[in-house]
Parts: structure tokens; C-alpha cells; sequence
């Protein structure tokens, strides 16, 4: 039996999203007004969608509808081009309300930086155009069974007046809510493009095959690709990024860091409301309250001060890649800024850990029942800390301290 059974394929224009007007948002206060409306929205049943496995569709519709996809977007081509403070600020309150929620769209913005830097005039004309017309990208860039998440097989080839793309692609988070589906691909020389597929093109199909047990909504399934024709003019040269120094990459982490400083900040809510509210004090504390025993406070107060720590980091990074994007950059500039990303995306990942691991022993037993789902929080820190290895963080950091070893030039640094 095919391991495809009994999933979800998608591939005709009937099965693509509806396409819906799209505002443009003017400034950063318009963005974080929109993030906030959006969170107050997606928390009311996120526990519930995590639940049952069901897809964010409305809230990702209203993530759209909002403007708030097009807020990178640069002023030159009508977007808002809001600071990387704001980008960071809008995926972690997102994400404290629902961490799939935020983690379906980050695609799409780590797309529209890589556009920046390596798109010709004409592609951006169009498909920055395109996001602020409502249209959404996914991602269809790591493959199963290769070496390293920089081996592609999936090839696209010259035919006609354009390409055929063939190959199969996993972790497509995006890519079930998505208009356009970016594939990462080797041309006919074995250099990296980055071709933009139409949803709905022949050949094309989305498979909502996604079992991981954190992130459980983001729909980060497999896309297969059979000889599915490609516009030429929307086949974009990516081996190019590698001559010039890029903060691709750290635009990338900082929403990553962001989405986890939003689970750490719902872990550590949750974590007090559940004290507050429900926990029972142990015996030998001999107080009423579990939020009067000198033990939980001081766990609290720990667990406060490690999130407000991330938090900062996490804004000093922002601050970082505002500043170096604000002069001509250098590889020491960009290395400067994917430094202090990496430094951040180390304390948002053992944040989000513990927080979501300490809410239990503070909560106690009770908290570990399903009518909670208290445990989605851990789950979501887990799955999602691990698109790269924290470790190689603290190497990056060290390397770069005590040796001045620029970091590699890829987007996961």
C-alpha cells in the first residue's frame, strides 16, 4: 500500500484557496494593530484545532485578508516594509496565540527576503504584486532521503518556451494554504533555482500527510511534482545568493526565534493561570494556595526571567538586522546580523523547552489531562526547535567571538 493512503491530495484549481481581497497596511503600528486583532481571534480555538488536527483556514484566510502577508513587501513595490522589530514583534504575538498559525506564513516571508536580493526587476514587479493581491507562497524546498537538507533531486529542465519540474518534496510547510508553491530545484547546469509553481498547474499535487505530533496544523506535508510546467520568467537564479553577503538567512531565523518566543510566553501564561486557578498546594508547604508556596513562586520567577531574557534578545537581534539593513552591506555587517540572531535563537529554543516542560511540575497531575491539551505546548517547542540544531548555534556564537569566523552563508544561520 502506498504511503500516501489515506491522506488529503490536492491538485486541481478547485482544490486551490479561494483568493480574497487583500489590504495593504501602511506602517508598523497598522502591522502589530493587525497581529494583535489576529491573535485575539486564533486563541479563542487553537487548543481545540491542535486537538483534532483541524487546519487554521479561517485564521490564515483573515491572516491574509488583514495585509499583514504583504508587510515586507518594499515601499518601492507598495508594501508597507515594516523593521525587522515589527516582523519579529507580529510572528511572536501570533505565535503565543497559535504557534501553526505563525509557522505556516514564515515561508512566505523568508521568500520575499530571498526575492530581494536575488529576483530580476520584472519577477519582483510580479510577484510582489501578487502577495499584496492576496497571494499566498508555500514552501516546497527540503526533500526525504537525501544526505543533508541542502541535497535537492527534485530537476527542473528546459522545454519549449519554459521548464518542467519533476521531484517530490516534504516538511511543504505553506504549501496546502498556498497560491504559489516555491520549489527549490537543480536546473540542466545542477545549480539551485527556485522556481514558482502556480497552485493548480498540471502535475502538481499537495498532500496533506503531515503526522508530527507538534505543529500539528500546519499542513507540512509532501507536494509531488511530475513534469509540471514552469514559466520561464518565474524561475529564479538562486546559486547567485552565494556571491554577495545576504542577511536572508537571519531574516529567516528571526521569525523562527520569534515563533518560539511565542510558545515560551503561552507555556509560562498557562503555566500561572493553571497555579492561580486550579493546581492543588503540596502538604508540607502549608499554605492554602499553590501560588503562595515559596517553591512555585521561585520556579515562576525564574521561568519569568529566562522569557524576558529570550524576549530581549530576541528585539536586539531585530535591532541588529534594522541597523545593518540600514547600510551598504559587507560580510561582516550580515555575519554581525546572523550572529545575533543565532545568539537570540538559542535562548527563545531553551525557553520555549523548559517553559512548556515546568508548566507540568508547577501545574501538578491535573494538568496533564486531555481536556487541557496543555501538552501541546511542549509538542510545539520540540517540533518546531528542531529546523536546526541549537548547538550549532552556540558554535556559530563561539567561532565568531573568540575566533572572528564569519558564519556560513545559508538560511539557517
Amino acid at each position: 500500500m502506498s504511503s500516501l493512503a489515506n491522506t488529503v491530495v490536492h491538485s486541481d484549481v478547485d482544490s486551490a484557496p479561494l483568493l480574497l481581497p487583500a489590504k495593504v497596511l501602511r506602517n508598523d503600528a497598522e502591522a502589530l494593530q493587525a497581529a494583535h486583532e489576529l491573535a485575539a481571534i486564533a486563541r479563542t480555538q487553537a487548543a481545540r484545532r491542535d486537538q483534532q488536527r483541524k487546519l487554521p483556514w479561517a485564521e490564515i484566510e483573515h491572516f491574509t485578508r488583514s495585509g499583514l502577508g504583504s508587510i515586507s513587501i518594499p515601499k518601492a513595490y507598495g508594501g508597507a516594509d515594516v523593521s525587522y522589530a515589527t516582523i519579529a514583534e507580529v510572528f511572536r504575538i501570533i505565535s503565543a496565540a497559535d504557534p501553526a498559525l505563525g509557522q505556516i506564513p514564515q515561508n512566505q516571508f523568508g521568500i520575499l527576503q530571498l526575492l530581494r536580493v536575488t529576483a530580476a526587476e520584472t519577477q519582483k514587479q510580479r510577484l510582489f504584486t501578487s502577495v499584496l493581491n492576496g497571494w499566498r507562497i508555500g514552501n516546497a524546498g527540503p526533500e526525504r532521503g537525501t544526505r543533508h537538507t541542502l541535497e535537492l533531486k527534485a530537476r527542473i529542465s528546459r522545454e519549449g518556451d519554459g521548464y518542467a519540474l519533476s521531484g517530490q518534496k516534504f516538511y511543504s510547510t505553506g504549501a496546502l494554504f498556498a497560491h504559489w508553491v516555491a520549489v527549490k530545484a537543480l536546473d540542466d547546469d545542477g545549480r539551485q533555482v527556485l522556481a514558482f509553481v502556480r497552485r493548480g498547474s498540471p502535475g502538481l499535487r499537495i498532500v496533506d500527510d503531515w503526522s508530527g505530533f507538534g505543529q500539528r496544523t500546519t499542513a507540512s506535508g509532501t507536494v509531488l511534482l511530475d513534469r509540471v510546467p514552469v514559466d520561464a520568467e518565474l524561475v529564479i537564479d538562486t546559486w547567485r545568493q552565494g556571491d554577495v553577503p545576504s542577511i536572508q538567512g537571519a531574516a529567516s531565523q528571526l521569525i523562527q526565534a520569534a515563533i518560539d518566543a511565542g510558545i515560551a510566553e503561552a507555556a509560562v501564561q498557562d503555566a500561572i493561570a493553571f497555579v492561580r486557578e486550579r493546581a492543588r498546594p503540596w502538604i508540607d508547604a502549608k499554605v492554602e494556595r499553590a501560588s503562595d508556596d515559596l517553591y512555585v513562586i521561585a520556579d515562576i520567577g525564574r521561568l519569568t526571567l529566562e522569557l524576558h531574557a529570550a524576549q530581549a534578545l530576541l528585539r536586539k537581534a531585530a535591532q541588529v538586522l534594522d541597523d545593518v539593513n540600514a547600510t551598504p552591506l559587507s560580510a561582516e555587517s550580515a555575519a554581525r546580523a546572523s550572529i545575533a540572531v543565532a545568539e537570540a535563537k538559542v535562548l527563545t529554543t531553551e525557553v520555549s523547552l523548559l517553559a512548556s516542560e515546568k508548566l507540568f511540575e508547577l501545574a501538578g497531575s491535573r494538568a496533564t489531562l486531555a481536556e487541557f491539551n496543555l501538552d501541546r505546548h511542549w509538542r510545539n517547542a520540540r517540533v518546531h526547535t528542531l529546523h536546526d540544531p541549537v548547538r550549532w548555534k552556540y558554535h556559530a556564537v563561539g567561532a565568531y567571538h573568540l575566533n572572528g569566523t564569519l558564519p556560513a552563508r545559508h538560511s539557517w544561520i
